[in-house]
């Protein structure tokens, strides 16, 4: 008997009590996970919907009056509550110099706002560079603040904890926050701060990122559908319906005795900003959304760089989740409603079930099932259900319905690190705390493109190694197996998908994925 009829023998002995009943139990485990991943969808869809057509802006939602420098001639710029804005670096050579000048042109009085640098850069050159930038504002009459420690203890909200020690920010009553490469218009302060000022309950106000480098490549056009579909949706509909959302880290306003109360920053996980917004929102504090309130930042642009921060925003809110479940079930400051809504909606369906549902059933348990034809999965389950999720995800970014197929395709090999990155978080597993700085290009790219023929063939060679994934191209030839099958053996057109998924993870895995192209 040869190797292969061994192989047949093999497959016919464990084919019928084994896979078959394990392959059963996993399309009706993701069937179950589709439906509730189905409703939230919907559910979501109708309450913008509603807040759309009823005209629930938070102007009219909260109350809210425009800043005037005539309101009270006797008090002047002590009407103003004071401000102070955090800007924390890591070697941000190429972006320092925007942040730091959009946050000096704020339109605020320049006695009611101290700007304060937090440099955490390891690299003296960087270091010098934004130190000799801070003295230029400050040469300028701006209050800025330079700020450096000995360590990187707790990283980011390391930086911003070490930050609200400083004797001066004791004079302050709020803080915003803007990573370095993010650049504020200089209304965002009178925009944001009138609903602190009339609404006491107010603890986080939360502006909307605008992408500059969009167009960039194909990548950052998917990571905008993906993310105009958080702010848009996600972020709307927690704000209108619930006063909570999850806080971005930046491109927002925190009443600092919402923080204070709420514990400060914890370096707990890697998610050190939604960590925070659901203490503060335990508490009692209130959030509001401001989707006209827009930022501009940057969309990473590298397949690294994207990595790396995906395997952050997945892993760390899985991890959140494991450590405040508990306290969010005992906790009796907010109603029972709320808290079914931070559980179930927030954590348990866009963090969790989100991520594992489209890795595991459409990259693994579909491609399986053309193996095992009296496994049937239901049209609505693999078609119609999907179909809907995807065009109520493409609503968030019009410009780019016709990319739908690609972004439906890159978000299903994205999946897999994901939902590694989700169970990481959930068992506290090795690189649950693992935190990579996004890497920021700004205009250097302009630069790199043009000095990139003149590279060395070693550099070159070293380069190609680095952009081949193993992972993406393994999933890729058994995805890629089971189209084969299909196509000979099977009775429906799974693979067409499977082909087109194959293909999608060969590209990245192959490293041709986040190339740059000139605008």
């Amino acid at each position: 008997m040869d190797a292969a009829e061994q192989i047949a023998v093999m497959w016919r002995h464990v084919r019928g009590p084994v896979i078959v009943p394990l392959l059963r139990a996993s399309v009706a485990v993701c069937l179950a996970m589709c439906v509730l991943l189905f409703v939230e969808k919907v559910y979501m869809a109708v309450v913008i919907t509603a807040v759309r057509l009823l005209g629930r802006r938070p102007e009219r939602q909260w109350r809210w009056e425009p800043m005037r420098e005539d309101d009270d001639p006797e008090l002047g710029n002590a009407a103003y509550p004071m401000v102070l804005v955090q800007i924390p670096m890591y070697n941000e050579r190429e972006v320092y110099q925007l942040s730091i000048g959009a946050a000096c042109g704020l339109s605020w009085p320049s006695d009611r706002i101290i700007i304060q640098v937090l440099d955490d850069s390891t690299d003296p050159v960087i270091k010098e560079m934004v130190q000799i930038e801070c003295q230029r504002w400050a040469r300028k009459g701006v209050n800025i603040k330079y700020e450096i420690r000995d360590n990187r203890r707790g990283y980011k909200a390391g930086a911003l904890k070490e930050g609200m020690k400083h004797s001066y920010v004791r004079d302050c009553d709020f803080v915003a926050i803007f990573d370095a490469d993010f650049q504020p218009e200089p209304s965002f302060l009178c925009r944001a701060m009138p609903f602190f000022i009339h609404n006491p309950e107010i603890g986080l106000v939360q502006g909307r990122w605008r992408f500059v480098n969009a167009n960039e490549c194909l990548m950052t056009r998917m990571q905008e559908m993906s993310l105009d579909y958080h702010f848009k949706v996600e972020q709307e509909v927690g704000s209108s319906a619930y006063a909570f959302f999850g806080f971005n880290g930046t491109a927002g306003v925190w009443r600092i005795s919402a923080l204070n109360e709420a514990g400060g920053w914890k370096d707990r996980t890697t998610v050190e900003d939604m960590d925070l917004a659901v203490r503060a929102s335990l508490k009692g504090w209130k959030f509001v959304y401001l989707g006209d309130l827009m930022v501009k930042s940057e969309l990473p642009s590298t397949f690294k760089a994207f990595r790396y921060q995906q395997h952050r925003w997945s892993c760390g809110p899985a991890n959140l989740f494991r450590k405040m479940f508990m306290e969010i079930v005992r906790n009796k400051r907010v109603t029972l409603r709320k808290r079914i809504y931070v559980i179930y909606n927030f954590f348990f369906v866009r963090k969790i079930i989100g991520h594992i549902l489209t890795s595991v059933f459409y990259c693994f348990v579909i491609p399986a099932t053309v193996f095992v034809p009296e496994i049937e999965i239901p049209m609505w389950g693999y078609v119609y259900i999907p179909t809907i999720i995807t065009l109520l995800n493409a609503v968030g970014t019009p410009r780019s319905v016709h990319l739908v197929i690609f972004w439906v395709l890159f978000e299903n090999v994205m999946s897999i690190h994901r939902t590694k990155a989700t169970f990481i978080g959930l068992l506290e597993a090795g690189r649950v705390n693992e935190w990579v700085v996004t890497e920021k290009l700004g205009d250097i790219m302009k630069m790199k493109l043009q000095s990139k023929a003149s590279r060395k063939l070693r550099t070159k060679i070293r380069e190609i190694r680095e952009r081949l994934h193993l992972l993406e191209l393994g999933v890729a030839a058994y995805i890629f197996s089971c189209g084969c099958y299909d196509m000979l053996f099977g009775k429906g057109y799974y693979y067409i998908f499977l082909f087109m998924q194959s293909t999608a993870f060969f590209v990245v895995g192959v490293g041709y994925v986040g190339t740059l192209v000139p605008h």
